[in-house]
């Protein structure tokens, strides 16, 4: 297992720099070709300009309320890791403009800007944190219901998006919208890429030599299911594992060394909840 320590600081330098890809976005490619947001960045802007209320007092409020309702449903660890990164996006948000990128073809930096927006969040949340904002409530979508991450942010940010035409009209809704799928896509492909877990059922005659060779290679425990044939009506044990995709495809060649018929069995799990999973990175 690992040292706690070590992982927690590991953590803390992933969100660090998600939150300064995540700054990136805004202050180079969104704000200065006035492309709009979704989440609570998307509601301190329609506040601004119809209400006339200050982002700042916008921003504590909103993001208070979210993370008090996370603080509920999300374990603590996210929620200390969702503070420190609001801490540092807020820094990032301060420093002057990086790439000094400005061009009248408003497409090509929503496109970029989804794309940096989508790395930022995966970063962010492969350290088990969050942007606050509507990425809680896409966390907890995630944990509770199964829906993807990516997926639940954009639902939650569209609602934001849609009505924002109101205000920076309808061209910069319509760019929004698209920065926020491309977000949602590529957060998506990152997390199947980078965080996503598999689970294998494995179903052989040789199961203690199965178990005992998959736990050496995964120095975890193994869960056991008691299954039986309907026709058959023989009695086996069935091997169910929860791993990484890295870990299944060693798993899947370790399996057919020890029993070439062995049925296999490998689902992608949306959401997965435990001590178990800690385990496994």
């Amino acid at each position: 297992m690992k040292n706690p320590s070590s992982t927690i600081f590991r953590n803390c330098l992933t969100i660090i720099l998600g939150s300064f890809v995540y700054s990136v976005a805004v202050n180079d490619l969104l704000l200065p070709h006035q492309i709009g947001e979704g989440g609570v960045t998307g509601l301190t802007a329609i506040g601004y300009y119809a209400l006339h209320i200050q982002p700042a007092i916008t921003n504590i409020v909103l993001n208070t309320i979210i993370l008090l309702i996370g603080f509920k449903l999300l374990d603590k660890k996210t929620i200390f890791y969702s503070i420190w990164c609001v801490i540092w996006i807020s820094f990032f948000l301060k420093m002057p403009s990086i790439l000094h990128y400005h061009t009248q073809q408003t497409l090509i930096p929503a496109i970029i800007a989804g794309v940096f927006m989508g790395i930022a969040l995966g970063l962010i949340y492969r350290a088990n944190g969050t942007i606050a904002g509507s990425t809680i409530i896409a966390s907890i979508l995630n944990k509770y219901f199964g829906i993807q991450t990516g997926t639940a942010m954009l639902l939650c940010d569209l609602v934001v998006a849609l009505p924002s035409g109101l205000i920076i009209g309808t061209e910069r809704m319509f760019l929004t919208v698209i920065e926020l799928y491309i977000s949602a896509v590529v957060l998506n492909i990152f997390n199947n890429m980078f965080g996503a877990k598999y689970s294998l059922k494995i179903i052989t005659p040789k199961v203690e030599q199965m178990s005992a060779a998959l736990s050496d290679q995964l120095k975890q425990g193994i869960t056991m299911v008691h299954t039986h044939g309907y026709y058959s009506g023989e009695k086996r044990a069935m091997i169910y594992i929860i791993c990484t995709k890295k870990q299944s495809a060693q798993l899947f060649f370790l399996i057919e060394r020890i029993d070439p018929d062995a049925m296999i069995v490998i689902e992608q799990v949306h959401s997965v909840a435990g001590h178990e999973l800690n385990m496994l990175k």
